[in-house]
């Protein structure tokens, strides 16, 4: 499949929102095991990204159905009505036009800290074959940088101990709990508001 340009593409949001020092950094310092560069972008998640493997790359995270192609662009206009909020973004390698890395923040707007705002980073997960090449620091840097340039007074994000060394690469710190209450799995599915 050839590689498809961003302004062939209908993104989530504008590409300039990427911090550029990140757009740079990737294609310079990727490189096989052959020593060949690698060439492989940073975009915002596309609209046509389910047919790139979007939710291939997410099942290293967890069990990941899918929905269709109709149902996950349904999801990506919900996330789309509300600008400024969701910034999902993927590395795509060129040379497969296939997604190998993914990663989501989200703006919380808060009535406290003068009305301030914090990012939430979600679902960072690289595929198995391309681990070990810095992906994940450059998406964690990407949205990080997202987050600052909305305006957010910090970043925040959940993780497992094993991954806290990796996180505290990207700059981040421990700090607190993390405490979670899953809904039943017998239920069923409320509808969506």
């Amino acid at each position: 499949m050839p590689f498809t340009q961003d302004h062939e593409l209908d993104l989530l949001f504008p590409t300039d929102q990427i911090p550029a020092n990140v757009r740079k950094q990737l294609p310079q310092e990727l490189h096989s095991s052959s020593s060949e560069r690698l060439s492989m972008k940073i975009r915002p998640l596309a609209s046509s990204d389910h047919a790139r493997g979007h939710l291939d790359v997410l099942a290293v995270l967890t069990v990941v159905s899918d929905p269709g192609a109709d149902a996950w662009r349904a999801q990506f206009e919900a996330l789309r009505a509300t600008p400024r909020t969701y910034y999902s973004i993927v590395i795509v390698d060129k040379a497969s036009d296939r997604i190998v890395a993914v990663g989501t923040v989200f703006v919380e707007r808060k009535f406290l800290r003068g009305l301030g705002a914090v990012g939430h980073i979600e679902d960072i997960a690289v595929d198995k074959s391309q681990q070990g090449k810095k992906l994940g620091l450059r998406i964690i840097n990407a949205l990080t940088g997202i987050s600052e340039n909305s305006g957010c007074y910090k970043t925040i994000l959940n993780c497992s101990e094993s991954n806290i060394p990796f996180y505290e690469k990207c700059g981040y710190q421990k700090k607190e709990s993390e405490m979670a209450k899953y809904a039943p799995t017998d239920r069923e599915r409320s509808p969506r508001l």
